[in-house]
C-alpha cells in the first residue's frame, strides 16, 4: 500500500531537498530568487526534520539498538537548523553567506545520505507493514502542521533579517 512506504516518502522528500540545495547554490547575491529558494528550503527541512522525529525517530527510541542512530540524526537536524537560523538573519549577497550555506549543504547532504544508506535500513529491519504504515500515517498528519508553523516563524521578508 502507498501509504504504509514511510522510507520512500521520505527519501522523496530528501531528493526534493538535493534539488532546492542545488537551485539555491545556483544563484548569485542578493536575489530575490536565491531568498525564495532559500526560505522554500528552510521550511520544507524544518517540517521534514519534525516530522520524521515525530514518527520514525520516536519509533526508534523505543529500540535500544535504534536509539543511539536516532539520538544522532536528531542532534544533527538541531545543528541544521541552528545553521538555516544563522544563514537566513547574515546578508544574503555577502560570500561569507555562500559560504556559510556550501558548508550547511555539504552537512545536510550527509546526513540524508547517513540516514538513505545506514539508519533507514536499519530501522525498517524488524518493522512490521502495520507499524510502518502507523508512522507513515503520523508522518503525513504531523507535515502539513509542522510546514505552516515553519512557515509562520520566520520573518515575513529581507528587511526583517537586519
Amino acid at each position: 500500500m502507498a501509504e504504509s512506504k514511510i522510507f520512500e516518502r521520505l527519501k522523496a522528500d530528501h531528493d526534493r531537498h538535493r534539488d532546492l540545495l542545488a537551485r539555491i547554490d545556483a544563484t548569485h547575491g542578493d536575489s530575490p530568487e536565491r531568498e525564495q529558494l532559500f526560505e522554500a528550503f528552510r521550511v520544507e527541512v524544518t517540517a521534514h526534520a519534525a516530522s520524521e522525529e515525530l514518527s520514525l525517530y520516536a519509533t526508534m527510541m523505543g529500540k535500544p539498538d535504534l536509539r543511539e542512530d536516532a539520538q544522532h540524526s536528531a542532534s544533527e537536524h538541531k545543528e541544521i537548523d541552528e545553521m538555516l537560523t544563522e544563514l537566513f538573519e547574515m546578508d544574503f549577497a555577502s560570500t561569507g553567506w555562500l559560504t556559510r550555506f556550501r558548508t550547511m549543504k555539504h552537512r545536510y547532504l550527509h546526513h540524508i545520505d547517513e540516514e538513505e544508506e545506514e539508519m533507514f535500513p536499519a530501522a525498517e529491519d524488524g518493522l512490521t507493514q502495520a507499524r510502518k504504515k502507523e508512522i507513515a500515517a503520523i508522518f503525513a498528519r504531523e507535515k502539513p502542521k509542522e510546514k505552516a508553523k515553519a512557515a509562520e516563524e520566520a520573518p515575513s521578508s529581507a528587511d526583517e533579517r537586519d
